[in-house]
């Protein structure tokens, strides 16, 4: 007996063996196989007092950040930001913008507030929308307080989520950056939140159970008693109107930090300066290259059909998408030893693939879009299931040999023409295809750094939070990509995203240049980009979604009825039309097919709540749920606060 529990033959086989072990952890089944018991035999001694479980890590430990570490001399607007920010954390929960122009020094005010919550003694979360891509950002950290922070993205595997998670529920993570998973995490006492680049969409899920990480964010530090700062240089309608109600207090920058200034916006007016053809020096064939005119391109299908060559020899022009004007500011850019980077928001080569004998589409046959070309991998893919097939040498609806051209352009395309115009520049292309994870957006942050490139070709993963003192010219190549389509927030994205990219250039003490590229430079987004003053379009925008109540003006739920049968899909569909709930302040739209009727093989049907402001939809949506009955294999999501109207 011990402790008056009695030890039998096999509980004294397992004491024996912690003797014989001491120091070193057991996991009750491991520690029941050492003493040829079985595991109850161990569970048994914990209940009676003779074993006591204890929680041991010898997991990895990150490095402390040093919260006294002198940060750089702020100006007197990011001191004044900065001091706001430390203000609040005495205040307990509250909700800040922290709005600053690109190049302002945003990361540098709240890095503060990180600092002195690390001096009391609390945990700081900083979210981005796209970690895994953002080389820069734990540099920069590592700059400041001396040690890297924990990461937590998509991209690192089970050992190495593992740890973090520990590192964190342990409290010895004091600074976590991560993607919107982050906000997940079991931290033990988390003082300060921080939402970077507040305004992107990567923030919002819409798979599984959708929720947006920029809202869970304030709703987690309210209920912890904390602030929740939201920063970007082009904040949603929906914070900015927040902050004009009074329910964020609101902080600017308005100026780049350093003596910077904001780089000179010149539209470039497609119609009266077109691009121009240009001749291969290397030639595929018939068909092969070739490109057949978009709307809003320099030339049309019959100008290139003309073109067509009279012999497999001869080498036909092809379609340009850099306008004169661009072309000669990239020439003077290079010329001068500095960096370019061309944007276009396009993956691929070519977005469409036709047929120019019989006009027939490639396209996906789980999904209802087109195949994109990807011609560096000789495939053509889906960019929303992920279907991918070799590039056929024959049409499959007519059988024609060479007779597949791909319409309109992508990064690739783009590329190989700068190639061809800029030949003697180093040139990368940099888009999620190229760039898939930390380690190789780190190498090409640091190529960029070193001047070991002259040419960016790239898409949206070089707009946000990037620093490179010699890109000093930037050139948009289709500016009016996006402004279409439907989508309710449209316009604010490209606006966004366009003044986001703008923002790359003369970020130092070289002044910066950015050409865009437009059929439509009377757009509001086009005049606030020129005169530099994104509330131009902000007034214009907020006043037409006020007028038809939409978003953040009024309130909005999507539901998505999906599955694999048609009929079924339909049905349900309807019944959630006939039932639509009917009072002050609702409308319902729908329901009609999705644009993307097909999606991964499932049939999707859509109808829209739209709702006053006051209006809690939660109820709502949920009575009218029950009076449906959903049959197997028909699925039904609600989203609140859509962002994607797809």
């Amino acid at each position: 007996f011990r402790g008056g529990a009695r030890l039998s033959p096999g509980r004294q086989r397992v004491l024996a063996v912690l003797d014989d072990h001491p120091g070193l952890p057991f996991v009750g089944a491991d520690l029941a196989r050492e003493a040829a018991v079985g595991p109850a035999v161990v569970a048994a001694m914990a209940k009676a007092g003779l074993l006591e479980a204890v929680t041991r890590s010898n997991e990895w430990s990150p490095q402390a950040p040093d919260a006294d570490r002198p940060g750089p001399l702020l100006s007197a607007d990011q001191q004044a930001a900065a001091d706001g920010l430390r203000t609040a954390l005495d205040q307990g929960f509250s909700g800040l913008l922290l709005e600053g122009v690109t190049g302002s020094g945003k990361t540098e005010v709240y890095f503060e507030a990180i600092a002195e919550t690390l001096r009391r003694g609390r945990q700081a979360l900083v979210l981005l929308p796209e970690i895994a891509l953002a080389a820069q950002w734990p540099r920069r950290f590592a700059d400041r307080f001396g040690a890297a922070p924990v990461q937590w993205h998509s991209q690192m595997g089970a050992a190495a989520r593992r740890r973090a998670w520990r590192a964190v529920a342990l409290g010895l993570a004091p600074v976590v950056v991560g993607a919107r998973s982050a906000l997940f995490l079991p931290y033990p006492d988390l003082g300060l939140i921080i939402v970077d680049e507040e305004h992107d969409s990567a923030f919002k899920q819409e798979e599984g159970v959708p929720y947006n990480a920029r809202d869970m964010a304030v709703v987690r530090a309210r209920l912890g008693g904390f602030p929740a700062v939201l920063a970007s240089a082009t904040p949603s309608l929906e914070t900015i109107e927040n902050a004009r109600q009074g329910r964020y207090r609101h902080l600017v920058l308005p100026r780049r930090h350093g003596g910077a200034e904001m780089p000179e916006i010149t539209l470039l007016d497609l119609r009266r300066a077109p691009p121009q053809k240009w001749l291969p020096t290397d030639f595929a064939g018939p068909g092969g290259s070739e490109g057949l005119a978009v709307p809003g391109a320099a030339n049309d299908e019959a100008e290139e059909q003309k073109a067509a060559p009279s012999s497999p020899t001869a080498r036909p022009a092809r379609l340009g998408w850099l306008s004169p004007p661009l072309i000669t500011a990239v020439e003077e850019t290079l010329a001068a030893g500095e960096q370019v980077l061309l944007f276009l928001n396009r993956r691929g080569y070519a977005p469409l693939t036709l047929c120019r004998s019989c006009g027939h589409r490639l396209k996906c046959p789980r999904c209802t879009a087109w195949l994109v070309e990807h011609r560096r991998d000789g495939r053509l893919r889906c960019h929303h299931c992920g279907y991918q097939q070799p590039i056929p040498e024959t049409c499959p609806a007519c059988g024609v040999a060479d007779s597949l051209a791909p319409c309109g352009p992508g990064v690739e395309r783009l590329a190989e023409e700068a190639a061809h115009r800029f030949p003697k520049a180093r040139m990368e292309v940099a888009a999620s295809d190229t760039v898939t994870g930390p380690k190789e957006a780190a190498a090409l942050a640091t190529r960029i750094a070193n001047h070991d490139i002259d040419l960016i070709v790239g898409t949206q993963i070089m707009a946000k939070g990037h620093h490179f003192p010699l890109i000093t010219l930037v050139g948009v190549v289709d500016g009016d990509l996006g402004l279409t389509g439907g989508d309710l927030r449209a316009s604010e994205r490209t606006h966004q995203l366009l003044h986001q990219v703008a923002g790359r250039a003369g970020r130092a003490e070289r002044p910066g240049r950015v050409l865009i590229q437009t059929v439509d430079p009377g757009h509001p987004v086009m005049e606030a980009l020129a005169s530099g003053d994104p509330a131009l379009f902000l007034e214009v925008e907020a006043a037409e979604r006020q007028a038809l109540a939409m978003p953040p003006f009024g309130r909005l739920v999507a539901l998505v009825i999906s599955g694999e049968d048609s009929a079924r899909v339909q049905a349900v569909a309807a019944a959630l039309g006939r039932a639509a709930p009917m009072g002050p302040g609702l409308d319902v739209l729908g329901p009609v097919p999705a644009p993307l009727a097909m999606l991964r093989g499932r049939h999707r049907h859509r109808l829209l709540l739209k709702a006053a402001r006051g209006v809690k939809v939660q109820p709502v949506v949920r009575h009218w749920l029950s009076l449906v009955s959903i049959p197997p294999g028909v699925k039904v999501q609600v989203d609140v606060d859509p962002i994607s109207f797809l």
